[in-house]
């Protein structure tokens, strides 16, 4: 049986959900202006990266030394870069251009490998190609860059997990196909790789992917259908992932966009994502590891909300979402109050221009949220380094 939460926004200012102020605004070219003030939640600590256009794809993991790694798209050059955090609030970084050559560096997502040093996903949009990079230190001065997949058109929406076993996996799209693809790398740098197509024969599936590793240490990966407008969630039957369970989990209207998913405290995925049809920002959650069946909740109503989610668990077990207002120009998080986030307490993290997408969230070793994600008014990375568990206090 699906539940959903907050259905009426009558609800959701009896108690519901914790609203924050809705500002009036009006866009230009620039950016937002507005009138009203919402508290911020978070100190917003560095600006990585000032290049003209640069950060869109932007996700972070934590590396050595509790130390977070950003990989992201340089618009202007065409470029994969990285930021590597110099302590743990990164009040600065060190920046690094991973691939100079071609235009790269979309769609990229980052992980972990076995031995500690980060490795990259990422698509060449010169050669339509999947492509990784595994670096040579801790602070990926240099990396070892391979091809992992040059059939079609392939490699956007990339997104990768290490296992148990130290081996990635990546989930990504064929374009040319219209399918959801993996592929399991055979050693460390992923210089070859198991290729397999999971999803998408009879239609357009496989866009806006999530991979994790469930704890059943088997792929688990949420995606969009295109074709239907659905968020499909698939659980690999093998660490290879050369097969695996299929489910629909919302067909509720145009759903599945900008999704991303965790394992939460209970061992189950939590995946928050993008409700098209009602411009608002849902959360499943799955009542077993494959997700055959699962709870719905609606997390923020308020205005354009959800796009360029990500969802990461606390040490406190509960979930913290990072998200884009499009409404307002702004980065919002929400703090779940229950496992599988049935309310949350929602906050501004950055109102300053028009900010927040392309947003990734992970918990550093202060266990405290740190976010980075994309000024759209200057065209910078940002960083914002929550004050508390919830990133609620000002």
């Amino acid at each position: 049986m699906v539940t959903v939460g907050c259905t009426v926004r009558a609800d959701c200012a009896a108690g519901h959900l914790s609203l924050t102020p809705t500002d009036v605004v009006s866009r230009n070219e620039t950016g937002v202006s507005r009138t009203g003030n919402t508290p911020m939640s978070a100190t917003i600590t560095t600006t990585p990266d000032r290049e003209v256009n640069v950060a869109q794809y932007s996700p972070v993991t934590m590396g050595a030394a509790g130390l977070a790694l950003i990989s992201y798209y340089d618009a202007t050059n065409g470029d994969l870069k990285i930021s590597h955090c110099s302590d743990a609030v990164c009040t600065s970084t060190t920046r690094t251009t991973v691939q100079s050559e071609d235009n790269v560096g979309q769609f990229t997502s980052v992980t972990i490998s076995a031995g500690g040093l980060a490795l990259i996903s990422y698509y060449d949009v010169t050669h339509g190609d999947l492509k990784v990079a595994h670096c040579s230190d801790t602070a990926c001065s240099s990396a070892t860059r391979t091809t992992v997949d040059e059939v079609g058109n392939v490699g956007q929406h990339s997104s990768m997990t290490t296992g148990t076993d130290g081996l990635a996996l990546i989930s990504y799209y064929d374009v040319t196909n219209g399918n959801l693809k993996v592929a399991h790398c055979s050693n460390t740098a992923c210089t070859a790789a198991t290729l397999t197509h999971l999803d998408g024969a009879a239609h357009n599936i496989g866009a806006s992917s999530s991979m994790m590793r469930g704890a059943d240490d088997r792929g688990f990966i949420s995606y969009y259908d295109v074709t239907n407008g659905d968020l499909k969630v698939a659980h690999c039957s093998n660490r290879a992932c050369t097969a695996a369970t299929l489910t629909t989990v919302d067909s509720a209207g145009n759903v599945g966009q900008y999704n991303s998913v965790t394992i939460g405290a209970d061992s189950l995925a939590l995946i928050s994502y993008y409700d098209e049809t009602n411009s608002d920002l849902k959360v499943v959650h799955c009542s077993d590891i494959a997700c055959t069946s699962a709870t719905r909740s609606t997390v923020d109503q308020v205005g354009n909300v959800g796009q360029y989610s990500s969802v990461t668990i606390g040490v406190d077990g509960l979930a913290l979402i990072s998200y884009y207002d499009e409404t307002n120009g702004d980065l919002k998080v929400a703090h779940c109050s229950d496992v599988a986030c049935t309310s949350a307490i929602r906050s501004t993290v950055d109102q300053v221009g028009n900010v927040g997408q392309y947003s990734s969230v992970t918990v550093g070793a202060d266990g405290l949220g740190l976010i980075s994600y994309y000024d759209k008014t200057n065209g910078d990375l940002k960083i914002s380094h929550c004050s508390d568990l919830t990133c609620t206090s000002a």
